[in-house]
């Protein structure tokens, strides 16, 4: 069964998800936003008690599901230090560079109410340092954050209300261009929750049915590491994350169709899941490619870092700068949101996966026999001879 992903839906759901600031630690609001989509969508969310979301789509079987896994919280700030001067000294929230952090315009969420400011390098003034702007090493401690208020000292800011330890969300300064560039802060995983919703919407519109329940989960807490460590059930046997792959040089990700990651930081993924992954593009006709990750994590490895027994897997659309002015195409999104909604429909192949423990009978096996290979024509034959003779 074709699942037909609603383009303008998912558009509009990321344009939501990005007007509202999530750093990790200030999740509440978009936890809000994200439930009351999934209840319009007609399913009933539950919430662990920090706010991590499982929605339960069922299915044939309640035993041997499927996750769908998410996060939405994002990269930002906290104050470090309140300065003589006012500003304010930072310390990131999850692992991002200062390079991508100068010049960001930010809201302050103090006790009594936000602020707005901006992040600066310590010599921010051309006409004060000259070139001292241009050497000035790259690194937090040589930036500040100043608010845009009435402050010239540690006791003001303190008396607005702002104190260590308050959260400082990025802002994301989207960009939709017609012809599906998208450019925004915080894409990771903001496009990823808006590709799970397009997915809920098809399935729901199709009145699709599954063999198993699949629980669409939204973790808060991601960039962290913490992730999917306390929201799955045992009923779940396979997990399918749907996070950002890195364009760069030195990577196969791509910023159009599916990138399949074959293994990241913390290892291979499952062998069997990513290969039925794999053969679903091919069976639906959707653009793939494979990737591995060196410095990368996601929900998958949080899970199993947790002892949960899933076989996990990580479907991702190519971001180029991520962690910084990141940038993706609609195209990714849309072919994302087809292969999941593809996983979710798609039979269960490994019987004994619906236990969480048995014997051997029907357990997997991986090949090991010999792979089939032409028989050399002449030409090779005859080059082989040359170079050992010369």
């Amino acid at each position: 069964m074709t699942i037909d992903i609603d383009e303008t839906y998912l558009l509009e759901q990321l344009k939501a998800l990005l007007s509202i600031a999530s750093p990790t630690g200030y999740t509440d609001e978009i936890v809000h936003h994200c439930s009351r989509e999934l209840e319009r969508l007609g399913l009933r969310p539950e919430l662990t008690r920090r706010g991590a979301i499982r929605a339960i789509r069922q299915g044939s079987r309640r035993r041997g599901a499927r996750a769908m896994v998410t996060h939405l919280d994002t990269l930002g700030a906290q104050v470090k230090y309140i300065k003589d001067n006012g500003r304010l000294e930072l310390v990131p929230i999850g692992h991002w560079s200062a390079r991508f952090a100068e010049g960001a315009r930010v809201t302050i969420f103090s006790s009594r109410g936000s602020f707005r400011g901006t992040i600066l390098p310590l010599k921010a003034s051309g006409h004060t340092f000259n070139d001292e702007v241009d050497t000035l090493p790259v690194g937090w401690r040589y930036l500040e954050l100043r608010i845009d208020a009435v402050t010239q000292s540690k006791e003001q800011t303190l008396n607005l209300g702002i104190d260590i330890g308050d959260i400082v969300a990025i802002d994301p300064s989207p960009e939709f261009l017609d012809n599906g560039f998208i450019n925004s802060r915080h894409l990771d995983d903001k496009a990823g929750v808006a590709i799970a919703l397009a997915a809920i919407e098809a399935l729901e519109r199709a009145g699709a049915s599954t063999p198993v329940d699949t629980h669409w989960l939204f973790t808060i807490a991601e960039e962290v590491g913490v992730g999917a460590s306390s929201v799955i059930t045992g009923d779940v046997a396979s997990m399918l994350t749907i996070d950002n792959g890195t364009t760069a040089p030195g990577q196969n990700s791509s910023e159009f169709g599916v990138t399949i990651a074959m293994a990241d930081q913390s290892g291979p993924f499952d062998y069997h899941l990513t290969k039925k992954l794999v053969d679903l593009c091919k069976a639906e006709q959707i653009p793939f490619q494979k990737d591995v990750f060196r410095y990368y994590r996601s929900d998958s490895a949080s899970a199993i870092e947790a002892g949960h027994d899933v076989r996990t897997s990580l479907v991702t659309f190519g971001v180029d700068a991520s962690h910084g002015y990141e940038r993706i195409h609609t195209n990714a999104l849309v072919s994302v949101a087809k292969l999941v909604g593809a996983f979710a429909v798609s039979p269960v192949e490994i019987k004994r996966d619906l236990q969480a423990l048995s014997g051997l009978e029907g357990f997997t096996h991986q090949p090991t026999e010999l792979a089939d290979q032409p028989a050399p024509g002449p030409a090779a034959v005859e080059t082989v001879s040359r170079t050992v003779s010369d």
